[in-house]
């Protein structure tokens, strides 16, 4: 298939987009694909993989170097390799490298899952005001001072039965 950018080469990167709920997708020869900021992690690791995961990965290209996990001596180039993570302290050893391509798959770079249901009251509370906490600032961004006052007031409401609980 040929670039839909330039209509000259030979398309390798498959872009595909949802705005807005509509998808969109796009098929690119490597220069435009680069140009466009959709550039491969995978890149000095060979054609097979850069056709693999296409635009998914970050423009980032890693210099290969001799750091490792001491924990389970995973490289950055073995994760790049594989798509795995060795084990948890890799993600703090090869933060800097891991990050750009973390926060483009999956949009943050921290963790917004569910609450186990064993996670204790005051775990659940702390949650409960960060996520307060996060509607307040949008309501001040967008200037709903009503909602912002709302919010602050059930943040601090919060705030008093996490010392009580604690007290106990």
């Amino acid at each position: 298939m040929i670039c839909q950018s330039c209509e000259k080469r030979q398309a390798t990167t498959h872009i595909k987009t949802i705005v807005n709920g509509e998808l969109k997708e796009f098929m690119l020869c490597p220069e435009c694909a680069g140009r466009l900021g959709y550039g491969s992690l995978f890149t000095s690791f060979g054609p097979d993989l850069d056709r693999l995961f296409g635009g998914f990965m970050d423009s980032y290209t890693p210099q290969i170097s001799g750091k490792r996990c001491p924990f389970c001596g995973s490289s950055f180039e073995d994760i790049a390799q594989s798509g795995k993570v060795g084990c948890s302290r890799c993600y703090e050893i090869f933060e800097e490298e891991l990050m750009p391509s973390l926060q483009r798959i999956h949009g943050r770079t921290t963790h917004s899952g569910k609450l186990a249901k064993s996670a204790g009251k005051a775990v659940k509370l702390q949650s409960e005001i960060e996520n307060y906490r996060k509607e307040l600032e949008n309501a001040i961004k967008t200037q709903e001072f009503e909602k912002a006052a709302q919010l602050r007031d059930k943040i601090r409401e919060l705030q008093k039965k996490a010392e009580m609980e604690g007290e106990e």
